[in-house]
């Protein structure tokens, strides 16, 4: 199993589609910091449909704690910023998957802490600065599945 967590989202649907990726997965969605919006809002359960049920949601207030806490062995920081495509980490059960706000992704401080385990999704057009987040998720997740095997077992 694998964990996806979100610092301080700021946008519901992006949110919800991530929980259910995360429903569909099996993975643990873990939501840290203050976020942009109420777990409740429309947006979040629409596009989450009728998953929310299946989600294993964990809801963090405190991120300096929680960044303290962390193993950065067992985690991958997704950044514009990172050097090392994502496909060419090495990903192993029981990881976490981390991601930063849309607007301003991790945060230096946090990039600084944990520069050697950072890791992009390439973009081939300078001009455009970011892929979507929950678009994002999903590609680093599937590739983490396809690295340990996950993706050979059967479906439901």
């Amino acid at each position: 199993m694998f964990t996806l967590t979100l610092i301080e989202p700021e946008i519901p649907p992006n949110t919800g589609n991530i929980a259910r990726l995360c429903a569909a997965t099996g993975t643990r969605l873990e939501v840290v910091g203050p976020i942009g919006f109420s777990m409740d809002d429309k947006a979040v359960k629409r596009a989450g449909l009728d998953y929310w049920d299946q989600v294993d949601l964990l809801r963090i207030l405190d991120k300096a704690s929680f960044l303290d806490g962390l193993n950065p062995e067992q985690c991958h920081f997704f950044s514009t910023k990172a050097l090392t495509p994502y496909h060419q980490a090495k990903y192993q059960p029981g990881d976490r998957l981390i991601f930063g706000a849309e607007t301003r992704g991790l945060g230096p401080e946090i990039l600084a802490r944990f520069a050697h385990k950072t890791v992009l999704v390439p973009i081939f057009n300078p001009k455009v600065r970011s892929l979507n987040l929950s678009n994002t998720a999903a590609l680093a997740l599937y590739e983490a599945l396809r690295q340990t095997g996950a993706l050979d077992q059967p479906c439901w």
